[in-house]
């Protein structure tokens, strides 16, 4: 993969590798893409390999046989093309809503990555027309259920190639919806003609669970570093004692994720004079044993062990990144074509089977309740008058009683929280399928989708976090001005009154929160440093 310089918009050079930071800008629609010539030539060799086999009658599964349990049945290579036709009619059997824009896309690029890895076979028109309609504003109008993510996506997918068709429809990022041959005269394609093996090597694959994880991954980054940034202003509303938070814990419990948390806690809070920055044991006992609400004590553990709860889930998402990332960059069809003269000619197996990313997926699922349910805590403490240090009742300003503050928004965070904590995992609840061909199936799409739902979640509790924060920081310093809180921690609180005006009197929030959420999602918190990516990428 290589940048090229553009005066209007990055352009990137794909060819088998593809981090997914750069994924999520070609989905977005934030660069261009061009196949690399050696992507091109390697496609090419592939595509010639599956004509030799055909040309010499070699008994090749979706050439010149039925699918799945009728792979035992011939079939004249003349009716190959009817045969690719039949793949996809008989395949296009989704239900359910769309998948969004952007997911529509992720799968799109996926199944390009796939196909240059050069061992499919698929034609240069095929492999055209997913280049231009990434290189478009449009993206393929899919149902969202109906895999099971056994050989492949092949639901999903069969949905995808009729819309490359001209069969199926296409929605822009805005939500335009266009018939299939007005979104094709869009992007200046022709109706695409399944000849030869195009039909399954399009409709094959791990691609849309692969697609919606790489999405899931780029997400689940955003929504640690929101929650890095949340933890760190909270702890400045609570002058929370960061002894728990000296490198030490990080230097003889060395997580990479825990080390980094603790760095990027302690670089949140800058020089803040709104923490305890003392030492326990620096302070020593005298013969007069004070009151013991008088010892400076320790922080609860959704301060105190912050560095390790969210460097547990981003060790995990480390891990997922991981897996998306091999598998994104990687051949997932059935049959293939290697190009290894050593190889046979062509080879079946199952690539296709989704089990890393599933096992990848529900690993990240579990992870983002974990940050889902540290959120919640930190709002349950933060707008409890009990607990919070002298702040008011739900950050109320104005007659107490007569406003409530931030009491509903608190209880909605729960509410989402225990909803999320219903979703269970999906890559275990293998089902037998497809006249027991199928008989282990991976569901990972499912998983994915799942985790997918979770994200917005998350990010739903951490906007009220956002206002639980945004709002003790304005009453904090109204009542102390002296003692101002970090550029970082003032820097979250005008991003939130971007959204959220100060709580001065109450009035309904849920629309403030659901706007503030998706602008958290798509974006990282305000004076954020991007870090190079992982050595996986």
């Amino acid at each position: 993969m290589q940048h090229t310089s553009d005066t209007r918009i990055a352009r990137i050079i794909v060819d088998q590798q593809l981090s997914l930071h750069d994924a999520e800008r070609v989905i977005r629609h934030n660069a261009m893409i061009s196949q690399h010539p050696q992507a091109v030539t390697r496609c090419a060799s592939a595509h010639e390999r599956l004509r030799r086999a055909v040309a010499e009658d070699r008994h090749i599964y979706g050439l010149t046989t039925g699918f799945g349990p009728l792979a035992n049945r011939l079939v004249d290579r003349k009716a190959g093309t009817t045969l690719q036709q039949n793949l996809v009619h008989h395949l296009a059997t989704g239900v359910g809503p769309w998948f969004d824009w952007a997911s529509g896309r992720a799968i799109v690029l996926a199944r390009m990555m796939s196909i240059l890895q050069g061992v499919s076979g698929a034609s240069d028109a095929a492999i055209n027309a997913l280049v231009k309609l990434l290189n478009s504003d449009l993206s393929p109008c899919v149902p969202c259920k109906g895999t099971v993510g056994a050989s492949g996506d092949l639901t999903p997918l069969a949905h995808m190639v009729r819309c490359f068709q001209g069969r199926g429809a296409f929605q822009t990022q805005g939500g335009d919806v266009l018939a299939g041959a007005d979104g094709l005269g869009r992007v200046y394609l022709q109706p695409l003609t399944l000849e030869n093996r195009d039909g399954l090597a399009l409709g094959n694959g791990t691609s849309a669970m692969t697609g919606l994880a790489v999405l899931n991954g780029t997400a689940a980054e955003r929504a640690i570093q929101w929650a890095v940034r949340l933890t760190a202003a909270f702890a400045e509303t609570q002058n929370g004692r960061i002894e728990a938070w000296h490198d030490t814990f990080a230097e003889i419990r060395p997580h990479p994720g825990q080390i980094a948390v603790t760095a990027q806690l302690k670089d949140a809070i800058g020089s803040s004079a709104r923490v305890d920055r003392s030492i326990l044991c620096d302070r020593r006992l005298t013969n007069q044993l004070p009151m013991i609400e008088q010892l400076p004590g320790q922080d609860a553990y959704t301060l105190r062990c912050a560095p390790q709860v969210i460097g547990a889930v981003q060790d995990t998402l480390n891990w997922h990144n991981q897996v998306v990332s091999t598998e994104l960059c990687s051949a997932t069809d059935n049959p293939v074509f290697p190009a290894d003269e050593r190889a046979p000619l062509a080879l079946h197996g199952g690539n296709f089977m989704g089990q890393h990313v599933g096992l990848a997926s529900d690993a990240l699922s579990n992870g983002l309740c974990v940050l889902a349910g540290l959120a919640e805590r930190q709002i349950a403490r933060i707008t409890d008058e009990t607990l919070n240090r002298s702040l008011p009742a739900f950050l109320h300003e104005g007659t107490p009683g007569l406003n409530s503050g931030l009491m509903g928004a608190q209880v909605t965070a729960t509410a989402l929280l225990a909803e999320m904590r219903t979703i269970g995992a999906a890559s275990v609840q293998s089902l037998s399928t497809n006249g027991a061909n199928q008989d282990v199936v991976s569901l990972v799409t499912i998983a994915a989708r799942l985790t997918q739902a979770k994200l917005t979640a998350v990010y739903e509790i951490q906007a009220i976090m956002a206002l639980c924060v945004a709002q003790a920081i304005d009453l904090e310093t109204s009542r102390d001005p002296s003692r101002p809180f970090s550029s970082q921690a003032i820097a979250l609180r005008d991003y939130t009154r971007s959204v959220s005006q100060r709580l001065t009197e109450d009035r309904p929030l849920g629309a403030e929160i659901t706007k503030l959420s998706r602008l958290m999602a798509s974006s990282f918190p305000p004076e954020f440093e991007y870090q190079k990516p992982t050595p996986h990428e």
